[in-house]
């Protein structure tokens, strides 16, 4: 409510003022056309002539007239209250004065009654449609008093009210059209100021947005104009003028940066090297569209490393405590079996004390190995790698370990299957989902399905078992660190496997239970121009 009050009471407002401007209209439209009548009556003194009734009668009451405008355009007239009085006062003038000008020139045959619709239509116009039929029906009864005047006093023919009748209903078929379109005017009005109010209050809310930005924002026009910069991007490019007007004022180095890119009319990301700075900046230029114009996103690359230090630090923070409680419970069994193997004198006891010692070290040693190649995931080489021979490859590692590989395992690869991975992290994929595969896998023959399928522009592996499958309450944190089923197990498999693949532009997800675990491993096919930065593509 007190919006729209608001609104309302700023639409009043404007309204007025756009009623005084057309009042004032109107009394020059007053003064123009009384000085016309006075031109013609005296300066060709017998030679134009309105009527036929009393030419002295009609020049005194056009000067008289004329006079009455000169007043009212002088502004004699804010002596009354209200720019609708004023109206009112006028348009009952101007009735009153070409009532007796046309009773002055003989009648309505002069035409000076069509000068009264003038009148009318003006002021449906100017008074916003208020008092418009009561203008019409003043006009139309001073014409009929006018007419009967006439007839009094010339004896004239009756028919003449006829002529009358026919141009009242002109001045009331005037006042309502006019009054019509006065209305559909002040809505139109409204609508504009409302639109106009919501549109400035956007202006100024994305003026607040982009001057709060964590980014430095620089809007272009096609001249090379700087339009508009928030306070970051100033801090950022540190201008070489104190109030900058061009893109080379506030840099140099950015503009030659933009002119010497391809493809201007395309989204781009630049790197922008300053002496000045310790890191560098990354410019993104986005057409503005329209006229032309760029819009610059200029990051801080310092500030974004900070933040990925950062994370990187919490997680860290994260992965130390969850090592901490993994590793205590196995150094709690291998110090308490030490303990006891120290006292114990059988020798099956001995053996199975060692067992556990053993069993528990060899636990520790894959948590360590696991974190030590989760650390290397930033490390990424790829190259374009044959998918079909990398698995046989592996599948003949696994089967000099275990003979039943060879058996349980199937492998269907085109031999067009390219991936663009690196080898080790590949190695270490494979190995972590093919060993979880055979894990839970019947012991029959090819019990677990590695299927690769070649795309456009990438290339799938699917590792399909006829386990069990993964019940639903599992299936949320199968990704997790320190998550796992398996007794002897880290919990790290899958979550490696997932970074690596992250690590080199590749994703791995659970499909379904097919009805064993079903997991695809989606990698590119061919190599991409740009950059390699923990698993992101970032365009130079």
């Amino acid at each position: 409510m007190p919006r729209t009050s608001g609104v309302e009471a700023a639409v009043e407002w404007v309204s007025g003022l756009s009623r005084l401007t057309s009042l004032r209209y109107f009394n020059l439209y007053r003064l123009l056309m009384t000085s016309v009548l006075l031109a013609l009556v005296l300066g060709f003194p017998g030679q134009i002539r309105f009527g036929d009734y009393s030419q002295e009668l009609f020049s005194r009451t056009a000067l008289a007239y004329w006079l009455f405008a000169i007043v009212v355009m002088l502004g004699a007239d804010r002596l009354l209250p209200g720019a609708a009085t004023r109206l009112t006062f006028g348009v009952l003038a101007d009735i009153v004065f070409l009532t007796v000008l046309t009773f002055a020139s003989g009648g309505v045959g002069s035409g000076l009654p069509f000068l009264h619709v003038v009148v009318l239509a003006f002021a449906a116009l100017v008074g916003q449609g208020q008092l418009a039929v009561f203008y019409a029906a003043v006009a139309s009864l001073a014409m009929l008093f006018e007419q009967a005047m006439q007839w009094i006093a010339l004896n004239g023919d009756a028919s003449s009210f006829v002529h009358v009748g026919i141009i009242s209903v002109g001045f009331f078929a005037t006042a309502i059209a006019v009054r019509l379109l006065a209305r559909r005017v002040i809505a139109n009005e409204s609508l504009a100021f409302e639109r106009g109010r919501d549109l400035s209050e956007q202006v100024r809310l994305n003026e607040r947005v982009i001057r709060d930005m964590e980014d430095g924002v620089l809007v272009v026009d096609p001249h090379g104009h700087v339009r508009q910069a928030n306070p970051q991007a100033h801090r950022l490019l540190d201008p070489l003028m104190p109030r900058p007007v061009t893109l080379a004022d506030f840099s140099p180095e950015l503009e030659t940066l933009l002119s010497g890119a391809a493809a201007p009319e395309r989204e781009r990301v630049l790197v922008l090297d300053l002496p000045a700075r310790p890191a560098a900046l990354r410019v993104r230029c986005v057409p503005a569209g329209g006229p032309g114009g760029h819009l610059l996103f200029i990051e801080d690359l310092a500030r974004l490393r900070e933040q990925a230090r950062q994370i990187k630090l919490a997680a860290l923070g994260r992965l130390t405590a969850s090592m901490a409680h993994e590793i205590r419970n196995p150094l709690s069994a291998i110090s308490q079996a030490a303990e006891l193997l120290q006292d114990e004198r059988r020798a099956e006891t001995q053996v199975r004390l060692t067992r556990i010692i053993c069993d528990n070290s060899q636990r520790l040693d894959r948590l360590v190995s696991d974190v030590l190649e989760l650390g290397r995931r930033d490390r990424a080489e790829p190259e374009l790698l044959d998918f079909g021979a990398c698995l046989r490859t592996f599948a003949d590692e696994l089967a000099m370990r275990d003979p039943s590989v060879r058996s349980r395992l199937r492998i269907d690869a085109p031999p067009n299957a390219m991936i663009w991975f690196d080898r080790g992290h590949l190695h270490q994929v494979l190995w972590n989902l093919v060993i979880n595969a055979l894990r839970y896998a019947g012991p029959g023959a090819e019990a677990v399905r590695l299927i690769v399928r070649a795309g456009d522009d990438a290339s799938f592996l699917d590792i399909v078992d006829d386990g069990p499958g993964i019940d639903v309450a599992t299936r949320a944190h199968l990704f997790e660190p320190f998550f796992t089923t398996h007794s002897r197990g880290t919990g790290l498999g899958l979550y490696i496997a997932r970074e690596l693949s992250d690590a080199n532009g590749a994703t791995l997800d659970f499909v379904d239970n097919s009805p064993g675990a079903h997991f695809r491993l989606r990698g590119m096919n061919r190599s991409w121009d740009g950059e390699w930065n923990v698993g992101d593509r970032n365009v130079n």
